[in-house]
């Protein structure tokens, strides 16, 4: 845990319920639930705002059906928005329909590609109105404060440099996948390297283009991921791990012509790749953390599991583990006092599912990513098409990109009175 410096002058000092770091989905969910329960908390983002170019803009059934029984669902679906009732498969053969979404038992049978920056003013916005929550913008957090072993709030700098300091019973990292906060805490989670990395471009849409589905093109040594985001399509061109560099020597026109070719519909439009800063490559990483807390802190989201871009689960996943985290934490939170034992429950509860779409998420990076990126003629195994021409078969993949392996719901508690 790092030390402060004598010249670390605090500017101001506040205490609070619960302190959390990072306003990314699970960071601002869990201060949401919280804050509508009647903890205090402090949510600190390091950024200005939240419009920055998000990649993950998925939003799943369970995060949905958890929206609607707060009252937030509608809200979301009057922002502009996609929708993917399917997941297609592409070869050189054929289609074949991968995960139907429509055959869930849900009110939202669909994923729902919206903009995860309004997506986050919606949340925030609506924890604006309880009188309990409190957010902190351009608040970067460079120090744990600890007493007797237990860690007991931060410090961070502010936009002008000066030092501020939260204490609160509980400080949960939500900081992503280079969480400060777990490296001040001194955890390193054990990482595993996915056979690839992605490269994301966005295209316009135009009409005639597919309708309401995510499609994966897989053949000749190449694999593309297509997700409508609404206004425009967005492109994973995935590439073989830490070939960027040997992509970028080949020229531009290499990349316009190669995903053209992949995503023949998308051909007329490959000229919107101007230069490299249209092509955005995202390290495929995935990992865990071994032990999510310690006395006074935990860690949900990307900050204790990073997840691989497959299925486009990692958001699903993060909120996930806050509505877990509100469920469990909330009434300890209420009366003041966090045992590890209870931030052990939470990890206890999440950490089988975490396993269970990192395992999914591995076997299709192993026998179909890794297989389509070797340049050979790939073609599904037989025993694979047998079992997608079944529709039992597909709902599988459906529910777990749905809900993962584990369902958790919203436990039913009254929200405390709102600001007028």
């Amino acid at each position: 845990m790092a030390e402060s410096s004598a010249d670390e002058v605090v500017a101001s000092a506040s205490e609070t319920g619960c302190c959390v770091v990072g306003g990314g989905p699970a960071g601002t969910v869990l201060a949401l639930l919280l804050a509508r329960a009647g903890v205090a908390v402090t949510l600190l983002e390091s950024h200005a705002d939240f419009d920055r170019d998000f990649r993950g803009d998925t939003v799943h059934p369970s995060t949905l059906e958890m929206l609607d029984q707060i009252g937030l669902a509608e809200k979301l679906h009057a922002i502009p928005h996609g929708k993917m009732r399917q997941a297609l498969l592409r070869t050189k053969e054929r289609a074949y329909v991968m995960a139907d979404f429509s055959r869930l038992s849900t009110r939202f049978p669909y994923v729902l590609t919206v903009s995860q920056a309004k997506f986050l003013d919606l949340l925030a916005d609506e924890a604006k109105r309880y009188p309990n929550f409190r957010l902190v913008l351009r608040a970067n957090v460079q120090r744990l404060v600890d007493a007797d072993g237990r860690v007991t709030g931060v410090r961070y700098r502010d936009g002008a440099n000066q030092w501020h300091e939260v204490r609160a019973p509980l400080t949960v990292a939500a900081d992503g996948r280079f969480s400060k906060v777990r490296h001040l805490a001194g955890f390193e989670p054990v990482k595993t390297a996915p056979p690839m990395d992605v490269v994301w471009i966005r295209f316009t849409k135009k009409p005639g283009d597919p309708a309401e589905c995510a499609e994966i093109f897989v053949g000749g040594g190449r694999f593309a991921v297509v997700l409508d985001r609404g206004d425009a399509w967005q492109i994973g061109y995935c590439i073989l791990k830490g070939s960027f560099s040997t992509l970028k020597t080949a020229g531009i026109e290499a990349l316009r012509t190669a995903v053209g070719e992949q995503v023949p519909w998308l051909s007329d439009r490959v000229g919107e790749i101007r230069d490299w800063k249209d092509a955005t490559v995202l390290n495929v990483e995935s990992s865990r953390v071994p032990t999510w807390h310690k006395p006074g802190l935990l860690l949900i989201g990307d900050a204790a599991h990073v997840m691989s871009p497959v299925g486009g689960v990692g958001i699903n996943v993060a909120i996930q583990d806050a509505i877990a985290a509100a469920n469990l934490l909330t009434d300890p939170l209420l009366k003041g006092t966090v045992a590890e034992a209870d931030l052990a429950a939470v990890q206890a509860l999440r950490e089988p599912g975490v396993k269970g779409v990192q395992e999914f998420q591995a076997l299709v990076q192993n026998k179909l990513a890794a297989p389509g990126l070797t340049g050979k003629e790939f073609r599904l195994p037989w025993f694979v098409r047998l079992a997608l021409s079944l529709p039992v078969v597909r709902n599988v993949p459906a529910k777990m990109m749905a809900y993962g392996p584990h369902r958790v719901k919203l436990k039913p508690r009254p929200a405390v009175a709102t600001a007028p």
